[in-house]
């Protein structure tokens, strides 16, 4: 729309240069580079070796933003003490809060949202929830922090609703990804942008639920909220779902929700220190029911989802596919 703007967000899956798109692409190289090169210019050695990763990566992509007319920020684990969370905000987009990064964020819900919610600096729009206390909370700050934070609906006229319908549509998109839609459309009449449904041709976000053969559909999801999102997308259709779990993932109850729509799982080895172990990843499939094998190749006839994570879409889509 002629804005010069950039999207940041994590983690990649098969280049680091995903992360940061400015003006709708990747960063080349070059770009990354020289902001690389700027940015241990400002810093000592001693602060570049105490940043983590995300914390380095993050610092890098505003560097490279610093004249843009707009810029999105995908919070990492999603909490006030999140590396985005330094930044001055015009506004905060509130996605549907669920179980997930329990060992940062928090054991209960409670904690989890207020721990998210608190990364709000001045106003806020709210996804539709799915846990009537993420709205509690968010009235409880909002009262104590004089925030202004707005529902989605209310953001929204008849005509936004028709138009997210006819963008949904020619996209094909899932529901969970209509409510994206809707919430990404209420951020753009907060600050006073005009839109057409034209300029959402192009809008597919690559990760969520994209197709990548006629047979193949891959997910980066890897929690609950994510699994009953795909299976009210997919189902009644069966897939072979190739699979893997980090340890801190509550797979069982992911596995349990997608059963409906797996005809048996394929688990697909993934070089990450967090993984599961093969055995307990077993033990659960078959407590489950769930027929299960180590993944080796796909076949013309059979539909697959790829689902678990990041690293196991990365692992997916790196391994030399060939039709048996």
């Amino acid at each position: 729309m002629g804005f010069k703007t950039g999207h940041y967000t994590s983690p990649h899956i098969l280049e680091f240069n995903e992360r940061i798109w400015l003006n709708g692409k990747n960063a080349s190289d070059e770009i990354l580079d020289s902001a690389h090169l700027k940015l241990l210019h400002l810093l000592s050695m001693n602060d570049a070796d105490s940043l983590s990763y995300f914390e380095y990566t993050t610092l890098l992509c505003i560097l490279i933003y610093k004249d843009c007319d707009y810029v999105v920020l995908e919070a990492g684990l999603g909490g006030e003490n999140d590396a985005t969370a330094v930044f001055s905000k015009v506004l905060t987009l509130v996605t549907p809060i669920d179980y997930d990064h329990q060992s940062f964020l928090g054991n209960t819900l409670k904690e989890i949202v207020t721990t998210k919610l608190n990364a709000i600096q001045n106003s806020a729009v709210l996804a539709k929830q799915k846990h009537e206390e993420v709205y509690e909370i968010a009235k409880k700050l909002s009262s104590e922090k004089s925030l202004n934070i707005k529902n989605v609906d209310e953001l929204l006229s008849a005509e936004d609703n028709e138009k997210i319908a006819n963008i949904s549509s020619s996209l094909s998109l899932a529901n969970y990804l209509a409510q994206n839609l809707s919430l990404a459309i209420s951020a753009m009449n907060f600050l006073n942008i005009s839109y057409s449904e034209s300029d959402f041709n192009d809008a597919r976000l690559f990760g969520r639920l994209s197709k990548i053969r006629e047979n193949i559909i891959v997910d980066v999801g890897h929690n609950p909220l994510a699994a009953s999102s795909i299976l009210t997308a997919l189902s009644p259709n069966k897939y072979i779902l190739v699979y893997n779990s980090y340890q801190d993932k509550d797979y069982k109850k992911i596995l349990h929700i997608l059963k409906p729509i797996i005809l048996h799982v394929e688990i697909i080895d993934i070089n990450e220190s967090r993984v599961e172990s093969l055995e307990l990843l077993k033990d659960t499939l078959d407590s489950l029911d769930i027929k299960h094998m180590i993944f080796k190749d796909v076949k013309p006839d059979v539909s697959y989802l790829v689902f678990g994570s990041f690293s196991v879409v990365e692992a997916f889509m790196r391994r030399d596919l060939t039709y048996e």
